[in-house]
């Protein structure tokens, strides 16, 4: 007859008064419409495009090849950051919970345009700047008129690939390393920002 060994019950002092609120990303179908993409696009390319770069040019040779231009407030989109705050907002409360100020860097539409176009992995949360706790991502174009461009987000080695949808607004943790892979066919237009806040401790 074998004997059954029991295993030992292990004790746990830990008692949490909160579960981390903090998911890895959330998403918002529809944030703009299909005319309303269309004119943030014309919008952008009128105002004029100019080569993205990365914080450390030098350091950072062929991680990013984009055209990008900012946009405000003032540049006839009062409509377009009210929406997008509403959705933070309301976003932030059920899924981070983060102690937030606003969007101070206003927004950033970027062109990935074939053969290449892309933005290789990294992080948006950056030392000794502005303290990013959110980024925000909003997909602009038919994702039938472009092959490539995927948005994906990292929390191990493999990675998630995020909806294309046109109009689709994706939020995620600014420390979260993420990448657009490179566009094969056509264009993809995008519109970024990021929210900035207090610490995180």
């Amino acid at each position: 007859m074998s004997e059954i060994i029991k295993e030992p019950k292990i004790e746990n002092a830990a008692w949490s008064f909160e579960l981390d609120p903090v998911n890895n990303y959330a998403y918002w179908n529809n944030a703009f419409s299909k005319i309303e993409c269309e004119q943030i696009i014309n919008l952008a390319k009128d105002k004029g495009l100019i080569k993205g770069t990365t914080f450390n040019d030098e350091k950072s040779e062929g991680l990013r090849d984009s055209k990008i231009v900012w946009l405000y407030s003032c540049d006839s989109l009062d409509w377009a950051f009210r929406r997008v705050t509403d959705i933070v907002l309301d976003l932030n409360n059920r899924f981070f919970k983060f102690d937030l100020f606003g969007m101070l860097e206003g927004f950033q539409f970027t062109n990935y345009t074939a053969p290449g176009g892309k933005y290789g992995r990294h992080i948006d949360s950056r030392f000794n700047g502005l303290i990013r706790k959110l980024s925000v991502s909003i997909q602009l174009t038919n994702p039938e008129e472009y092959e490539g461009g995927e948005l994906y987000l990292y929390h191990d080695d493999k990675g998630e690939v995020m909806k294309k949808e046109q109009g689709t607004l994706i939020i995620f943790p600014s420390y979260t390393l993420h990448e657009v892979m490179p566009v094969t066919k056509g264009e993809r237009n995008s519109l970024v920002s990021w929210v900035t806040g207090k610490p995180l401790k």
